[in-house]
């Protein structure tokens, strides 16, 4: 099944949404987001975690913040 990250669940009012076929595809896809659109060279720690745990398989319902501790 299709992982999905909404980079909205992470920064808010980010409206880019990535898929891939595993969670590693999406982390490498949000790598290159995270680089062109919000000017990070690298994902901080941190919010990787956050990354991490907004991941979700496509069609499962996420509240807004999933990733947020």
């Amino acid at each position: 099944m299709a992982k999905v990250l909404k980079c909205g669940d992470v920064v808010p009012g980010c409206d880019f949404e990535m898929t891939g076929n595993s969670e590693e595809e999406v982390l490498q896809k949000a790598a290159e987001h995270a680089k062109t659109d919000h000017g990070l060279a690298s994902i901080p720690p941190d919010v990787l975690d956050k990354v991490r745990g907004a991941i979700h398989d496509e069609g499962e319902f996420r509240a807004k913040g999933a990733g947020a501790n």
